[in-house]
């Protein structure tokens, strides 16, 4: 009976020690994994809400509230113009931008296409109540300007609505034929009737090209579309380079020197003539003023 007493006492005594050591292992993985994920939280970025589309926006498509959703987006790597919320409440922070205001009802329209989830910017849609075209395209205080264009003037088919040109004149100054760059940079906002940036259609020729300027631009440019012709040279969008003054003319293109004429003034000569028996006779004489 002792026997089996002792026996039953040694297996109990094991058990126990075996629960204990399962259960320090238990523990001690749980801490492991606790420190993991206390590590992982001090090393994750931190998370805002940035509302996106919803679904597959085009140009010119009205936005709505149901267009809309918002998601988890990192801090560090928000792209400029992000809206925070979809509708602002009434006592929403300025630090948080709302694509709506409390209790606006009218809808944005899109400036450009949207792919489902990504990010709605500012500067890629319009105003609540305002359709896109080309007057929601125009910076403050800026104007729009028409330019005809062809396929030599215009950089064929390869222009769209946000790209940036430098216009060269060519025309008639001083009697001669001269090219000159009036205008660089200016900001396309149109090509024909289209604003649209997005156009994927088979590349057109466009008839005209409608520009950003101000007031000053645009009057040097109806100047100069009217005494001689245009052309439009394509910026690199990566090109943050101002074009410097530029003026060519034939002689110049061709290397022709041009001859200097040297005015040699001759002596004034002062004569008196006299009649000396009939005989008219030519005398010099100081000349006077």
């Amino acid at each position: 009976m002792r026997m089996v007493f002792a026996l039953v006492l040694l297996l109990g005594l094991g058990l126990a020690g075996f629960a204990v050591y399962m259960a320090q292992n238990y523990m001690a993985q749980i801490q492991a994994e606790r420190d993991m994920l206390v590590a992982a939280q001090a090393e994750a970025p931190d998370l805002v809400d940035v509302v996106v589309a919803k679904r597959q926006l085009k140009y010119g498509d009205r936005i709505h509230r149901e267009d809309l959703q918002t998601i988890k987006w990192p801090r560090g790597s928000l792209p400029e113009g992000v809206f925070h919320m979809i509708s602002a409440p009434a006592d929403a922070p300025p630090e948080a931008p709302a694509v709506f205001a409390a209790n606006e009802a009218r809808p944005r329209a899109a400036l450009r296409s949207f792919e489902p989830f990504e990010p709605i910017l500012a500067s890629k849609v319009t105003r609540p109540g305002v359709d896109a075209g080309i007057t929601s395209n125009l910076s403050a205080g800026m104007r729009a300007l028409a330019i005809k264009v062809d396929v030599t003037t215009g950089v064929s088919g390869f222009l769209r609505p946000g790209d940036r040109v430098d216009v060269y004149w060519t025309g008639n100054a001083g009697g001669k034929e001269v090219t000159k760059l009036i205008q660089p940079g200016l900001r396309l906002i149109a090509i024909d009737q289209s604003a649209d940036a997005d156009r994927s259609e088979e590349t057109l020729i466009a008839r005209t090209v409608t520009v950003e300027a101000n007031s000053q631009q645009l009057a040097a440019l109806a100047q100069a579309q009217s005494t001689g012709r245009l052309t439009l040279a394509l910026v690199g969008s990566d090109d943050t380079t101002l074009s410097e003054t530029v003026e060519i003319d034939q002689r110049q293109l061709l290397g022709i020197k041009e001859e200097q004429v040297v005015v040699v003034e001759q002596e004034e000569v002062c004569t008196v003539r006299t009649n000396r028996g009939g005989e008219i006779v030519e005398v010099e004489i100081p000349c006077t003023n």
